[in-house]
C-alpha cells in the first residue's frame, strides 16, 4: 500500500485516496510528506459496508485534482468490497495495493502500471526512473541525475515518479535509473547511475543512440571523483583497520554500499541483508524484514560500522553508522542529499569515512 501511494502521490494533479483505516492512512502520510486523502473507515462501516463513505470522499473531491486515484488496503480486501464494481462509471485509477499481496516494489509497480504511461517516439529527452517519495535520497537524485544528463547535452524527460501527471503521456523512448529496484516503464532502459562505474557505462550507452551529445564531461568528473575518493580512503587505511560492516537496506542500495565499502575501505563486509530480494555480490547475504533476525545478526557478527536504518543503529548504538533507508530518525535532514551518480558516491563515502574516522577516535579516547 504503501508503495502505491509513494508512486501515485509523487505526480502534481493527481488526487490520491487511500481506502482503509485510519492507521493505513496516517502512515504512508506522515511518510511521504506529501497530501494525502483517506476514507479513515469505522468498525461499523467494516461490517456493513464503505461504499458510501468512498463515494463521499470522491464527491468531496470532485474537480480539485486532473484525475484521482483510489488505493485499496487490506480492510476493503478482506471483507470481500468490491471496489471496481463500488466504482463503476467513475473515471478514476483504481489501484489494488493490501499489504498481503507483496512488498514496497510491488505495489509501487502496480500502481506505475495502472497509470499506463506511454512513450512518444519522438520525445525528446531521457527519463529518469527510481523516483520514489518514500526514499530519503530521492530529491537529491533527481537533482544529480538532471545535473548529469545536462553536462552530456541531454534534456530531461519525464521523472518517474516525481513529476505532473500530464507528462506520463509523452515519455522519451529512453530512460536512465536512479535506484534499480523501482521499475522504470515503458520504453528502453539505457542502464543506472547507481556507482560511478555504473554512469560510466550508462553515459557510453547513451551516447551509442544519440550523436549530439558528449559524455566525456561527465566520465572526467567520475574519473577525477574516484581519485578524490581513493586519496582520503588511503589516508584513513594508514591510520585504521578496515571497518567490518553490516548492511541493511534496499537490495541496489545494499549492493552499492557493498561494493562501495569494499572496493576503497577494503571493508570486511560480514552481511548484506536486503529487505526486498536477494542483493547481489560476493558477500553473505540474506532477505530479511524481521526485527528479532536483524537484531540477532548485528548482536553475533557485532559489526564497528552499520549502513541502514535508525533500526539497525538503535540494536547497537556503539558502532558507526551510515543511514540509506527508512526510518532515519535522530538527525536534521533537509537537504537533498543524493546516493546515486557521482555526487551520491562522494557523499557516501564522506559520511562514512567521517563516522569511521568519529568512532575510532572514540575508541582511542575511551581507551
Amino acid at each position: 500500500m504503501t508503495g502505491a501511494a509513494a508512486c501515485l502521490a509523487g505526480f502534481s494533479g493527481l488526487g490520491v485516496i487511500v481506502h482503509g483505516s485510519s492507521g493505513c492512512f496516517y502512515y504512508p502520510a506522515s511518510l511521504l510528506h506529501r497530501q494525502l486523502h483517506g476514507t479513515c473507515i469505522t468498525g461499523e462501516e467494516v461490517v456493513f459496508g464503505a461504499d458510501e463513505r468512498l463515494r463521499s470522499v470522491i464527491r468531496d473531491l470532485s474537480g480539485k485534482f486532473q484525475k484521482m486515484a483510489v488505493v485499496t488496503t487490506c480492510v476493503p480486501a478482506l471483507t470481500g468490497e468490491d471496489v471496481r464494481e463500488i466504482l463503476d462509471g467513475y473515471d478514476l485509477i483504481i489501484v489494488e495495493a493490501p499489504g498481503f499481496l507483496g512488498n514496497f516494489e510491488t505495489g509501487y509497480r502496480a500502481a506505475l502500471e495502472a497509470l499506463e504511461p506511454e512513450v512518444d517516439q519522438d520525445a525528446s529527452g531521457v527519463n529518469i526512473a527510481g523516483l520514489s517519495l518514500a526514499d530519503p535520497f530521492h530529491a537529491g537524485n533527481l537533482m544529480e541525475a538532471e545535473r548529469i544528463l545536462s553536462m552530456a547535452g541531454f534534456q530531461t524527460g519525464t521523472r518517474l515518479c516525481a513529476d505532473s501527471f500530464s507528462r506520463l503521456k509523452d515519455l522519451s523512448p529512453f530512460t536512465i535509473s536512479a535506484n534499480p529496484d523501482l521499475p522504470s516503464g515503458p520504453g528502453t532502459r539505457t542502464g543506472e547511475i547507481l556507482g560511478m562505474a555504473e554512469t560510466e557505462k550508462t553515459l557510453d550507452n547513451m551516447a551509442r543512440y544519440c550523436d549530439h551529445v558528449d559524455v566525456s564531461p561527465v566520465i572526467q568528473e567520475a574519473r577525477d571523483a574516484e581519485a578524490r575518493i581513493e586519496k582520503v580512503s588511503d589516508a584513513f587505511l594508514r591510520r585504521y583497520d578496515p571497518p567490518r560492516v553490516t548492511i541493511f537496506g534496499g537490495a541496489s542500495y545494499a549492493t552499492f554500499a557493498a561494493t562501495l565499502l569494499r572496493r576503497y575501505l577494503d571493508a570486511e563486509i560480514l552481511l548484506v541483508c536486503s529487505r526486498n530480494e536477494p542483493p547481489s555480490g560476493p558477500y553473505a547475504t540474506c532477505v530479511s524484514t524481521d526485527l528479532d533476525t536483524i537484531a540477532g545478526h548485528i548482536r553475533s557478527l557485532e559489526p564497528d560500522l552499520i549502513v541502514g536504518s535508525s533500526i539497525e543503529r538503535s540494536i547497537s548504538p556503539e558502532a558507526a553508522f551510515v543511514g540509506i533507508t527508512q526510518p532515519l530518525r535522530g538527525s536534521v535532514r533537509i537537504r537533498p542529499r543524493p546516493i546515486a551518480g557521482i555526487q551520491g558516491a562522494l557523499s557516501f563515502m564522506e559520511e562514512t569515512l567521517n563516522a569511521c574516522t568519529d568512532m575510532r577516535r572514540k575508541d582511542r579516547s575511551s581507551h
